[in-house]
């Protein structure tokens, strides 16, 4: 059974930074492109980030640019995304996930397998 995990989420004021950690089990990630996904109350998923499965070419939405960075960490078989700079409108569920086509738009209707997600909340 295919199983993907999100960690490192919680509570931080505005210009603060987290780190997110995205583990599987039943399944290497390297062999996938994977994504970074979010959704707030109210609104649709939409990607955040995504990385190549064969290099490391990533995706950014432009409301993340230069605040966030996404790679692999191989020695783990694990991805990340490190958030900095954090907004109050970045304040979401984050999910990662593995993706069935091109990584390219980070289209959240390419998504594979998915984990629960891990909440981020950024207010003073």
């Amino acid at each position: 059974q295919v199983q993907l995990v999100e960690s490192g989420g919680g509570s931080v004021q505005p210009g603060g930074s987290l780190r997110l950690s995205c583990v599987a089990s039943g399944v290497s990630l390297d062999y996938y492109a994977i994504g970074w996904f979010r959704q707030a109350p109210g609104e649709e998923r939409e990607g955040v980030s995504c990385i190549a499965a064969s290099t490391s070419d990533t995706f950014y939405a432009d409301s993340v640019k230069g605040r966030f960075t996404m790679a692999r960490d191989k020695m783990k078989d694990s991805v990340y995304l490190q958030m900095n700079n954090l907004k109050p409108e970045d304040t979401a569920v984050y999910s990662c996930a593995t993706l069935r086509g091109s990584w390219h738009r980070c289209d959240p209707r390419l998504v594979g397998y998915r984990g629960e997600g891990t909440q981020v909340t950024v207010s003073s």
